[in-house]
Parts: structure tokens; C-alpha cells; sequence
């Protein structure tokens, strides 16, 4: 436990020393920016010396290349393993009329299959295939039981990336997030999209859900977002900066592009460590 008055640095090196348990779900209306605080969150606590799993289960699937990761695009989603998929579940993906099981084994992919670059794991999960595609049912199946055990077995802190939505969880696994975070841009469609994620999120149970503004350009804009979403929580209001784009373009690690955004990172950083689960043991 951390000692009254002890520094932040002190505090820091306290939390790198215990294991804790944190799931962390991120969502939002498409191009807010959710990739991108997935991939500075998983940096910040992977540099303060936390085990990080990263899920990206977005359409675009792009958090490896936000990650730093090499040739992002080798990285095979867990959805196109048609081999694995036939293995866990008894039927191959684009065959139709074929029974699969419904709890195939999950608990070794993580450590099979999941990619590591600076300390970061990372698991694409990948598109479920849909309508005039074949069967889907047997890599949803297998996705959603991977996606439980993450949740709720993975002794670490787990970033999960998400669609425009909540799809991905379920009643069962949605007791395991500790924070469903929101991410928000000046605009009325994002903030439609924010409460309507904040609906679904209550109705399978998800209470601890809080918001992160993106791409601020004012005060204005901060107040604005405020006002408009008067009962969540802000983490944080992380500002437009030109030079993440400028580092993006150049291929340049965008976790060192902006000073003002690493800032606000870690305020959001040091506002979610302190309210993690943690157990005693010592890594």
C-alpha cells in the first residue's frame, strides 16, 4: 500500500510492484478516436510496469499499427484461423449446416497466438463474417469465448478496442469490465452515439461507464461536451494536435508526437490505476 504524502514517482513504482486486475473497454462513434487511447493507455501502463493485454476487436482493425508493431498487417486475426477455428469447435468457417461446440477451449490461444512488441500483447480478433459468407456461427462462437476468458481469466490489465458499439460484450462477460470508457468528439452524432452506448452498456448490467473528449480545439468545445452529457464522468479532454497527425504520416511513434496529449494520458492514466482490483502477487 502506498505510505500518506509518498510522490507520485513513489506511488508509480508501488503499482509497477503488484499485479492488478483491470478490464478496460473502449467505445465510441467511428473515427472519435478510440484506437488511439487504446494504444496510449496500453503504452502508459506497460511503461509503469503492468502486464497489458490489447484486444482490438475493431472492423478496421488497426491498434497494431498504432502499437508501433511490425508489418501490422501479418498479424492474422483469431477470425480468419479457419484451422484453429475447425479445432476448437468441431466445424470449418463457409460451411453451412454443420454443428460446432458451444464452449471450445479458449485458454491457450492467448499465449499461442497473441503478437508482443515493447512489452505489449496484442490479439486481433477480426470480422465475423456475415450474410451470403456461409456459416459465421462457428468463429462467433469461438470469439466470444476467447473474448470471456480475457475478461474475466487473464490475471493483467486488458484494453479492449472496440466497434462503434457494445457487440462484442455480453451479460455474462460485461461483470468483468471496470471501466467502460466512452470516447467523445465536439458533435452532435458523437454524442448521440455516446448515449446510446451508455443505454445499451446499463441494460447488460455495465455501471462504471465514463467519458474521454478527443480532438478538442477550445474551451468552447470542452463546455460544449460537458453540457451535453451532463451525468458521465470525464477522465479526461485530450486536445487536437496537429502534430499527431504530422508523426502519423511520417511513421513516427505517436505516443512521443505531443506533449499536450501525453499529458492528458496520463492524468486519465493515474485516474483509472488507483481504482484497479489488485491481488498480492508480485511480479
Amino acid at each position: 500500500m502506498f505510505r500518506l504524502g509518498a510522490s507520485s514517482w513513489e506511488a508509480q513504482l508501488c503499482y509497477a510492484s503488484i499485479r492488478f486486475l483491470m478490464k478496460i473497454a473502449i467505445s465510441g462513434k467511428g473515427g472519435v478516436g478510440k484506437t488511439l487511447l487504446a494504444s496510449l493507455l496500453s503504452r502508459k501502463f506497460a511503461a509503469a510496469g503492468y502486464s497489458v493485454l490489447a484486444i482490438d476487436a475493431a472492423p478496421d482493425a488497426n491498434l497494431a499499427a498504432n502499437l508501433g508493431f511490425p508489418y501490422p498487417e501479418n498479424i492474422t486475426p483469431i477470425s480468419e484461423m479457419d484451422d484453429l477455428i475447425e479445432e476448437r469447435t468441431g466445424a470449418r468457417p463457409g460451411k453451412s449446416g454443420s454443428f460446432f461446440k458451444l464452449n471450445p477451449r479458449v485458454d491457450d490461444i492467448p499465449d499461442r497466438f497473441a503478437a508482443e512488441h515493447d512489452g505489449i500483447r496484442l490479439m486481433v480478433m477480426g470480422r465475423i463474417k456475415r450474410g451470403g459468407t456461409g456459416c459465421y456461427c462457428a468463429e462467433g462462437v469461438l470469439l466470444q469465448a476467447l473474448l470471456s476468458h480475457l475478461l474475466i481469466q487473464r490475471d493483467e490489465v486488458v484494453i479492449l478496442d472496440m466497434e462503434a458499439g457494445i457487440e462484442h460484450l455480453a451479460r455474462g462477460t460485461s461483470k468483468a469490465v471496470d471501466h467502460m470508457i466512452i470516447v467523445v468528439e465536439p458533435g452532435r452524432r458523437s454524442i448521440e452515439t455516446a448515449q446510446r452506448i451508455q443505454e445499451l452498456a446499463k441494460d447488460i448490467g455495465l455501471e462504471n461507464i465514463a467519458l474521454v473528449a478527443n480532438k478538442l480545439r477550445s474551451q468552447s468545445e470542452k463546455d460544449f461536451l460537458v453540457k451535453s452529457l451532463p451525468n458521465l464522468e470525464f477522465l479526461g479532454f485530450i486536445p487536437y494536435d496537429q502534430a499527431l497527425i504530422e508523426a502519423d504520416l511520417a511513421n513516427i511513434p505517436i505516443q512521443d508526437a505531443s506533449r499536450p496529449i501525453a499529458e492528458e494520458i496520463d492524468k486519465i492514466f493515474q485516474a483509472l490505476a488507483p481504482t484497479s482490483k489488485m491481488t498480492n502477487t508480485v511480479k
